[in-house]
């Protein structure tokens, strides 16, 4: 199971500034000493070990996130702007796909790639959209009418479908997607993928609550000894308190339901869009120092950027 992210920004989208891009510059010429650039491999070796918030960025897009199986078949949750990227690299290979996309709710960070996204224009390939929500075609061709954007969904020349979930989830080929509702104004779905033995849990917009930790049956079949968690850690500890109701979660609170139920990889996702990529890279030290001091030790902490792919 591969897992590859295209937006982990929250909120809104967050381009990169010209003053945050210039300060990357400064900070990467202030480490320049001169055998750095004696050589072309002197200088290779020097860029290789510069820290990554100065070499690279965490990204601006909005929520987007695939998977693909082992079997080939083509996951992708919630369509912010970073689905417009993977609509190009899908068209630019020139080749009908088949898409399954899964709406985690439809605040607009998590819907205002969909109108961009190129597949949905081909008339070979196949997309399906899913939902709990039984009203989600509505709100997603609302976004597409008058006075908010220029056509139609009806201009989308592939085949569509829309799947209302019901019950326990679906299953696709061999590949069984289960979800459950989470803590978020207006309501917000976590989706559990499972395939070839591994577990994959998708959860953003998630504001972690004392009833989630409880180690009840149906918490256990759902988070237990996950593979991969991708949550909501857009606050800090000290935020998420000022900021109760509002949604989000803490990195500490998300380390901390990681441990509860064993998970072996914990990913920081839907980062604050008010945050520069050195606040960001913080978190990630701050929650692996916070992971080192509880019991459940062992857990992997992975920053979510734009861009990272990783192999199950």
């Amino acid at each position: 199971m591969k897992i590859r992210f295209w937006g982990v920004r929250g909120s809104i989208p967050t381009p990169l500034t010209p003053a945050r891009l210039k300060s990357k510059i400064s900070s990467i010429v202030q480490r320049i000493e001169a055998d750095d650039i004696d050589s072309q491999e002197s200088r290779e070796r020097f860029l290789a070990g510069l820290p990554e918030s100065l070499f690279s960025t965490v990204g601006g897009n909005t929520s987007c996130v695939e998977v693909v199986t082992g079997e080939n078949c083509r996951l992708v949750f919630d369509a912010g702007t970073g689905i417009q990227m993977l609509g190009a690299e899908i068209a630019a290979k020139r080749k009908s796909v088949a898409c399954h996309i899964f709406f985690s709710h439809f605040h607009w960070d998590h819907i205002q790639g969909l109108p961009f996204f190129a597949p949905a224009f081909d008339p070979d390939s196949y997309i399906a959209f899913y939902s709990p929500d039984p009203l989600f075609r509505s709100a997603l061709e609302g976004q597409m009418k008058q006075p908010y954007f220029p056509v139609g969904m009806d201009v989308m020349r592939a085949k569509l479908e829309f799947v209302v979930l019901e019950g326990g989830g679906v299953r696709i080929g061999e590949v069984t997607v289960r979800y459950r509702k989470m803590n978020h104004p207006g309501g917000c779905f976590s989706y559990a993928v499972s395939s070839g033995g591994r577990k994959v849990i998708y959860s953003t917009d998630t504001e972690l609550e004392q009833s989630d930790f409880v180690r009840t049956e149906e918490n256990i079949d759902y988070f237990q000894d996950a593979d991969a968690l991708i949550i909501d850690t857009q606050y800090t500890l000290g935020e998420a308190i000022e900021k109760r109701y509002w949604g989000h979660s803490s990195f500490s609170m998300a380390a901390d339901f990681a441990a509860s139920f064993r998970i072996k990889r914990l990913i920081l996702f839907h980062h604050e869009p008010s945050y520069a990529d050195g606040k960001i890279e913080t978190i990630l030290k701050s929650t692996s120092w916070y992971i080192d001091h509880l019991e459940e030790r062992g857990i992997e902490v992975i920053l979510a950027r734009e861009g990272l792919e990783l192999e199950l």
